[in-house]
């Protein structure tokens, strides 16, 4: 990393395939009066940075245009409003954009020190899944103690934080997956039940598993396409929550009884343009419940490959293979 101010980063010379990413070199970023400097050490790879360089995903307005959600390092620099932080400090944080470079800011409320026990690898696989499982499946849809939920993509990074995290807070977990070996992997972190998509229908799975009740909670990330057998795999007064739309966003001739009949509720959210305070909410609430299971070994991340930080677009390549189990991440010299 250079002592001259500048500094090394992933840029795209246009929307498209991995072969637009390359290293650039430019001025490090300042960090505002609320603001942490991160010399990054590791940065996370995250399906949003794949939607974001073909074009389907633009940071939000005052956003870096650099990919990267996520990130672990040291302080290097701080905001004159910050406090509660020190030049130094190991830490790991959830990041508005511009993760895939050497140095990177990021409001001081989305940024948590490195849990014990885990090197800056793992902890830079962590921001980014955790705020999304612990918005979407606790704070919105209330996962608790005693329900059924069902996880879709459980070898995902999404998937093996939220079967881990709900599992860990004592409810029963079901997860779909697309081989043998991701269902057993599923299995290894915490699932009660895994099952193959390509050889079984989840909905009928789960309702064989539950004597025709259904699950309470479903997360979803794929979207259309599961729509309406999301709507068939729920217990009465269950919630569906999406987070993504890997089959696409638009549902065709569905059929919205269930909903009615069954008191469901489907909600969703994107974390990116949520806002600091909304953002310093959810890190205030990991930091109090599930960094003190990340510290007992309970909860951690699980990562499928690391790849050098100048080897960016093979790691997009890898990503978008879909033969991962857990988390891709980017680490730098």
């Amino acid at each position: 990393m250079s002592s001259d101010g500048s500094m090394r980063y992933i840029t795209i010379s246009g929307f498209g395939g991995p072969e637009v990413m390359s290293v650039a070199t430019g001025p490090r970023p300042t960090p505002g009066p609320n603001e942490v400097l991160i010399r990054v050490s590791a940065a996370g790879v995250n399906r949003p940075d794949v939607a974001q360089r073909q074009g389907t995903y633009p940071p939000p307005p005052g956003a870096s245009a650099v990919l990267g959600l996520e990130v672990a390092g040291t302080i290097a620099a701080m905001g004159d409003q910050v406090s509660g932080f020190e030049i130094g400090a190991r830490v790991c944080a959830l990041v508005n954009g511009g993760g895939y470079a050497e140095y990177c800011t990021v409001p001081a409320g989305q940024v948590l020190p490195v849990p014990d026990g885990l090197d800056d690898v793992a902890a830079a696989a962590i921001p980014e899944t955790l705020f999304t499982v612990w918005a979407n499946l606790f704070q919105m849809a209330g996962l608790h103690e005693g329900q059924d939920v069902l996880v879709h993509g459980g070898s995902s990074g999404i998937g093996t934080t939220a079967i881990q995290l709900a599992n860990a807070f004592g409810a029963r977990v079901f997860t779909t997956a697309g081989t043998d070996a991701k269902c057993d992997a599923c299995l290894k972190l915490g699932a009660a039940v895994a099952i193959n998509y390509h050889q079984q229908d989840f909905v009928e799975a789960v309702k064989t598993a539950t004597d025709g009740r259904g699950v309470d909670i479903i997360l979803d990330m794929v979207g259309a396409a599961y729509f309406q057998r999301n709507l068939s795999a729920l217990a009465r007064d269950g919630c569906l929550s999406i987070i993504a739309f890997l089959s696409g966003s638009k549902a065709e001739a569905v059929n919205l009884t269930p909903i009615m009949v069954k008191r469901l509720t489907v909600t969703g959210s994107t974390m990116r343009p949520r806002t600091e305070d909304e953002k310093r909410a959810i890190r205030d609430d990991l930091l109090d419940k599930v960094w003190p299971l990340i510290a007992e070994g309970r909860v951690k991340p699980l990562i499928d490959r690391v790849f050098a930080f100048e080897d960016a677009a093979d790691a997009h390549r890898h990503m978008e293979a879909g033969d991962h189990i857990g988390k891709i991440v980017l680490a730098y010299d």
